[in-house]
């Protein structure tokens, strides 16, 4: 749905970068050309001082990710701009048709373009098409060559300040032989382009890439959102994560085929974050419970070797989620993810910008969470443009 426009004059949140958080981390889904909203929300956060000090993403998230971590801050919207006007370059149609019906033919017709011509800059037909290829040839197993977009990566992203600039990066891939998803984190791995095309090679359509001597497709086959790996290496550090969801969990109840077809891909892809979200609350719980019980034993028992052990695995750090997901427009469908339309990417970023501007009226939101609490979820609706979904804990 259109959240309308901006206030005149308003382009950001204009707030500084909040006090009490050691660390800021970015979470990017996967979505193909839903990606564009990323760019909006990246460059509302950028402009209001909100800059990453940790990116983790998956398919179109690490692309995303690698293009703000492979680029000094005042390069990065530039660069994620370049590489969303390079990729929609092709026109698809001579005007912007109105109304719902015939803007969703136009979306339609663009998204069948991207199907037989592929998008500049990101991937062309294979040739010869896998059906007419040898087994196990390089052609055998994708529809498309993303040669383009290897190319453009190499234009855009620079790894050695990558991996180099302080800035965390990491994306999740699937090994191809033994289905374990894997995170190529900046921590452990010097990341290369190799791994953020891994990333994005969603079969059958994109290529299986060799990192090392194993071969890897998209993460979004097994997890759609890298949230969990951001949960799972947080240590004792406070945390402000903004967490960019392209698909939307909730939604209506579908009353037609192509309205079917896009509730299942939003149900599959939107990846359960709110389950991990739950379930780092439950651990939240339990080891402030941990802690309660310890202050209320005897002193005799505190200094016990099984309670110093708990009390260590009791501690943590103070985490605030920030959702933001990106809500379909009424005239959007089961190809919203492959519509490479320079409109709809325009329409996408710009929701993007405006979603965290909506964010920003609620101070709040940003600040460390006070009165012992430390885990707390905000969650933009989309619904109106005052209104936040609220805050659970």
């Amino acid at each position: 749905m259109d959240r309308g426009p901006l206030p005149p004059g308003q382009t950001q949140a204009h707030v500084a970068r909040p006090s009490g958080w050691d660390r800021i981390a970015l979470v990017l889904q996967g979505g193909g050309a839903l990606g564009a909203y990323q760019g909006g929300v990246y460059q509302a956060l950028h402009e209001a001082g909100l800059e990453p000090d940790w990116i983790a993403g998956v398919s179109i998230g690490s692309i995303s990710g690698a293009i703000i971590a492979g680029n000094p801050p005042e390069r990065r919207v530039e660069r994620l701009r370049q590489f969303w006007d390079c990729i929609t370059a092709r026109p698809t149609s001579v005007f912007v048709p109105d109304g719902d019906s015939p803007r969703r033919m136009a979306n339609i017709w663009s998204s069948l373009l991207t199907m037989t011509l592929g998008q500049p800059g990101f991937f062309a037909p294979t040739v010869p098409n896998p059906w007419l290829s040898l087994r196990g040839s390089a052609t055998a197993t994708s529809f498309y060559d993303n040669a383009p977009l290897r190319q453009t990566l190499g234009e855009l992203v620079d790894f050695d300040y990558l991996n180099s600039n302080g800035t965390r990066y990491a994306c999740g891939a699937v090994n191809v032989r033994s289905g374990n998803f894997v995170y190529f984190d900046s921590i452990e791995t010097i990341i290369e382009l190799e791994h953020v095309m891994a990333s994005g090679a969603l079969p059958p359509a994109m290529p299986m890439m060799q990192v090392g001597t194993d071969w890897f497709w998209d993460g979004g086959l097994v997890s759609n959102t890298p949230l969990q790996h951001v949960f799972d290496n947080l240590g004792c550090v406070s945390t402000l994560i903004f967490q960019v969801d392209l698909f939307s969990a909730r939604g209506p109840v579908p009353e037609t085929l192509l309205e079917a077809a896009e509730r299942e891909k939003d149900i599959r892809y939107s990846s359960r974050t709110r389950m991990n979200t739950d379930k780092n609350r439950q651990i939240h719980n339990a080891r402030t419970a941990v802690r309660d019980l310890i202050a209320k034993l005897p002193e005799h028992l505190k200094d016990d070797p099984s309670v110093e052990y708990l009390r260590k695995a009791a501690k943590e750090n103070t985490v605030t989620v920030v959702h933001l997901i990106y809500k379909s427009k009424n005239y959007e469908t089961s190809s919203k993810d492959y519509d490479f339309s320079h409109v709809a990417m325009t329409e996408h970023w710009n929701a993007g910008v405006r979603d965290v501007y909506l964010s920003m009226r609620h101070k709040e939101w940003l600040e460390r969470p006070q009165s012992g609490e430390t885990m707390v979820t905000y969650d933009l609706t989309g619904e109106t443009t005052e209104t936040p979904a609220g805050k659970q804990e």
